[in-house]
């Protein structure tokens, strides 16, 4: 059974954080030692886009939290802490952040996601030519890439089109075969 089969099922078909059933796709929470379904989450393109740039993050659809941060799976619990503390000039994020209790080793998790992301406007996405990519560009994939735990490969020269950064600046995420996936930078060249 594949990551998204597993969290598929985790989840009743619905974003982890949200709820909404659109175009759900993994989300793998940095820093970890590698991709399951322990330190994944599904969710759909508007968290997404909002966890990727949190800049442009709209503080009603994170009221959301207030469900999903009860949840039974750790990995919902730290993603719940981080959207609040990046909204934590936000009285209900405040309210909600001080009742949200995480273990000792899940709160260094979550803490350690936010650095990530700070260290993100300090080291910015490259591709394999070394141009700084941003979220919304276009890229070609310039060698053939087996996509764990969605069961195919990415072939070269396959075109990514409105790319998303994640919090780790050697990954981007785009869609490939209709599914959203988390790829390499170095392997990418800007269109």
């Amino acid at each position: 059974m594949t990551i998204l089969d597993t969290l598929l099922k985790r989840s009743g078909e619905k974003c982890e954080l949200c709820s909404s059933n659109n175009s759900l796709a993994v989300y793998n929470v940095e820093p970890n030692d590698g991709a399951s379904s322990d330190t994944s989450i599904l969710c759909c393109d508007t968290c997404l886009e909002q966890i990727a740039a949190p800049d442009t993050m709209d503080a009603n659809h994170w009221r959301c939290l207030n469900d999903s941060m009860w949840s039974q799976e750790t990995v919902v619990q730290v993603m719940a802490w981080r959207q609040l503390s990046q909204l934590s000039s936000e009285l209900w994020a405040q309210d909600l952040l001080e009742m949200l209790y995480l273990d000792e080793a899940n709160q260094k998790w979550a803490q350690a996601g936010l650095m990530i992301a700070e260290a993100v406007a300090v080291d910015p996405t490259r591709d394999s030519n070394g141009t700084i990519l941003q979220a919304g560009d276009n890229v070609t994939i310039i060698k053939d890439l087996v996509v764990k735990g969605a069961g195919f490969t990415a072939k070269r020269g396959t075109t990514v089109r409105g790319i998303s950064m994640t919090s780790n600046p050697e990954h981007i995420e785009g869609r490939v075969n209709g599914t959203r996936v988390v790829l390499v930078s170095a392997y990418m060249k800007k269109l």
